[in-house]
């Protein structure tokens, strides 16, 4: 998620928070979450995959991605943890060598420009040479956020503490009660189960 990024974005651009989806040179499809830097006219986009990563080899060897912006936060928290094993449906992309999330609210179909890997994070410029709408975006409720905070926190086992992670679930489970729908509910309860079952496994 965005929070991972080491550098926040100057007053002319935003961090934006959706999936990326790339596949590979034998068209073996990977997706994951990712908060790129973007300008306000959505045409530039600066990824920075760890170089250890999927999307990282992917963006190497195909130099294409597609970046997606949902409302779908089961999908959100599904590869926010890795282990969103069935990618959804997809739809071709005319001249493009990737596929997009056939339910999205919006797509933008990149092209590498740079790709810096002297660091532990890639910095990977990208033009967009394609882009379309598919639906409203619906918007997020506080129960959305809830699940996309609870993603977040997924991510951080083994860097807080045990405590600070159970208090912050906790804090996080009354937006859900109060203002869920069947989706955010299944979302939170999947990350719920997911991180005390880490927890559990990561004691001595």
């Amino acid at each position: 998620m965005s929070s991972t990024n080491s550098s926040a974005a100057s007053a002319d651009e935003l961090i934006l928070e959706g999936i990326v989806l790339s596949c590979d040179a034998q068209g073996q499809l990977n997706i994951a979450p990712m908060g790129p830097r973007v300008d306000r006219q959505l045409s530039q986009f600066v990824l920075k995959p760890f170089c250890t990563s999927q999307t990282f080899r992917n963006l190497q060897a195909t130099r294409a991605a597609v970046f997606h912006i949902t409302d779908d936060v089961e999908l959100l928290s599904h590869a926010a943890v890795g282990e969103a094993k069935l990618t959804p449906p997809t739809l071709a992309i005319d001249e493009f060598p990737c596929p997009r999330v056939e339910d999205c609210c919006r797509w933008f179909a990149l092209r590498v420009a740079t790709l810096d890997d002297s660091t532990e994070r890639a910095v990977v410029q990208c033009n967009v040479v394609s882009h379309g709408e598919v639906r409203p975006f619906f918007g997020f409720n506080r129960a959305k956020h809830a699940v996309l905070e609870a993603a977040i926190l997924a991510t951080r086992i083994g860097i807080l503490s045990e405590t600070e992670i159970r208090t912050e679930l906790d804090r996080l489970t009354i937006p859900v009660q109060k203002t869920a729908g069947d989706q955010e509910r299944r979302a939170f309860d999947y990350l719920q189960q997911y991180v005390l079952r880490r927890l559990s496994e990561n004691r001595p």
